[in-house]
C-alpha cells in the first residue's frame, strides 16, 4: 500500500506506550499498599484488574470515565477494595492518585515512533492527531514529547467536545487537512474507536495490534492492514 496524502493517527498505544505501562504501575503500588490494608498484593492487583475491566467494558461508562481519569481510577480502586471487604477508603483514594501521577511518568514513545512521524512529514504526508481523553492530560503528553510540530491538525476530545468513534472527529480532521476520506488512512490501536469509524467513512484503516493477538473471530470490522508498531507503516 503506497502511503496516502494524509494520515490520521491515534495517540495512546499508537505513538505513546500508555496501556503497556499500566500493569507495571498497578503492581508496584499494590506491593506498596498491601501491608497498610492487610491484604496480599496479588489479591489487591487481581481485584483492581477485575474492577477496571468491568468499568471500561461499557461504551457510555467509557466515554464518561475518560473525561476525568483521576475520579475514574478512584472509583475503580474503591470498587476493588469493596469486593475484598477492605474498609480502607482513604488508602484506596491515595493508591489511585499515586497511580495517576506515577503512570504519567512511565509513559513514553514507542521505539521508532517519533522518527516515523518525522519521516512521514519529510515524505510530504500531511498528519492529523485525533485522541480521546481530557484536554489537560492529553495536551500535557503532546507538549512533553514535542509532538505538535509533526501535525497540521490536533483534535483532543476534551477540547473539541466530542470523541471517537463519532464521525464528527474524523470529518473535522479531514476538513482541516483538505483531504477526502478515500485519500487518507486512519492508524490506531482500537478496532472500535479508530478502525470501524474510519472504514465506515470510506478511509483505509491500519490497525496496530501491539500484542499481536490477531483479530477475534467475532470482530465486526476488518482493518485494511494490520501492523504491530507504527514504524512498520514505512
Amino acid at each position: 500500500m503506497t502511503l496516502p496524502a494524509a494520515l490520521l493517527l491515534d495517540l495512546d498505544d499508537t505513538i505513546l506506550a500508555f496501556d503497556a505501562v499500566a500493569d507495571e504501575c498497578w503492581n508496584s503500588l499494590c506491593v506498596r499498599y498491601a501491608p497498610e490494608v492487610g491484604e496480599s498484593a496479588e489479591r489487591v492487583f487481581a481485584a483492581i484488574c477485575r474492577s477496571r475491566t468491568w468499568y471500561w467494558s461499557e461504551l457510555d461508562r467509557h466515554r464518561e470515565g475518560r473525561r476525568d481519569l483521576m475520579r475514574t481510577r478512584r472509583e475503580v480502586v474503591l470498587r476493588a477494595f469493596g469486593e475484598l471487604g477492605l474498609g480502607h477508603d482513604q488508602a484506596a483514594t491515595r493508591l489511585a492518585d499515586d497511580y495517576t501521577r506515577e503512570r504519567e511518568l512511565l509513559v513514553k514513545p514507542f521505539p521508532g515512533a517519533i522518527e516515523t512521524l518525522r519521516e512521514l512529514r519529510n515524505r510530504g504526508v500531511d498528519l492529523a492527531l485525533i485522541t480521546n481523553g481530557e484536554g489537560r492530560s492529553q495536551r500535557a503528553k503532546i507538549e512533553r514529547f514535542d509532538l505538535a510540530q509533526y501535525f497540521t491538525c490536533i483534535v483532543v476530545e476534551g477540547e473539541f467536545g466530542i470523541g471517537k468513534p463519532d464521525h464528527a472527529v474524523f470529518n473535522h480532521a479531514l476538513r482541516s487537512l483538505r483531504c477526502l476520506p478515500r485519500d487518507a488512512w486512519m492508524i490506531g490501536d482500537s478496532l472500535v474507536y479508530d478502525i470501524a469509524p474510519a472504514l465506515s467513512l470510506g478511509m483505509n484503516a491500519v490497525w496496530i495490534d501491539g500484542q499481536q493477538s490477531g483479530i477475534a473471530p467475532d470482530a465486526t470490522c476488518r482493518p485494511s492492514r494490520t501492523i504491530s508498531a507504527l514504524s512498520e507503516i514505512l
